[in-house]
């Protein structure tokens, strides 16, 4: 009895199975479940809408035709990561990162956002040496911390004498430019 009922239900039961796999990967993210879910929702829905052609054949081919082209989508567009390029692979990747304060930072705590932060660019932070960073201010993250804390310092703290030497160079030759277009020329 179970046997005659699977063949004509089998459709409807790879539907809710795919439907119930794509939900699961809202609920845990990179686990996957999307592809197999997106494959066995448009088996089932095929398998619906033409009952006469859904056989268990057909309904394993179709699931592993659209698992491929699911897969090869999720592959190719890296929807979790843009490709890559905005999650970093472990804490040590946010060392030298740069970012903006969102809230002041203090020795005790505060909140920057990291422009390579990854899904959630948000960390608390923490300053080095007991400094205070206005909101707004620019950063780079010294110490990652292996967490979701980093150690940051202002970048306009790291600065060295040669940074100095060159930014007094270039106020001396605008002043000078400023002074020259005032002065009206003169013939001898």
């Amino acid at each position: 009895m179970v046997v005659e009922i699977l063949p004509d239900s089998l459709p409807l039961l790879l539907f809710v199975a795919g439907i119930l796999l794509t939900a699961a990967e809202a609920v845990i993210p990179g686990a996957h479940f999307i592809v197999i879910g997106v494959a066995l929702s448009v088996a089932g829905l095929l398998g619906l809408l033409a009952a006469p052609l859904a056989t268990p054949l057909a309904l394993a081919a179709t699931t592993l035709l659209f698992g491929a082209l699911a897969f090869y989508v999720y592959r190719e567009f890296d929807f979790y990561s843009g490709n890559g390029t905005g999650q970093p692979r472990d804490s040590d990747d946010l060392k030298g990162s740069y970012g903006r304060v969102t809230e002041r930072v203090t020795e005790s705590g505060g909140e920057v956002k990291l422009k390579d932060g990854g899904f959630n660019p948000f960390y608390r932070a923490r300053s080095l040496h007991g400094e205070e960073i206005p909101v707004g201010a620019e950063v780079m993250v010294i110490d990652s911390g292996g967490g979701n804390v980093v150690t940051v310092t202002a970048t306009e703290e790291l600065t060295d004498d040669i940074d100095r030497e060159l930014e007094a160079g270039r106020d001396v030759s605008a002043s000078a430019d400023r002074t020259a277009e005032r002065e009206p020329e003169t013939d001898t």
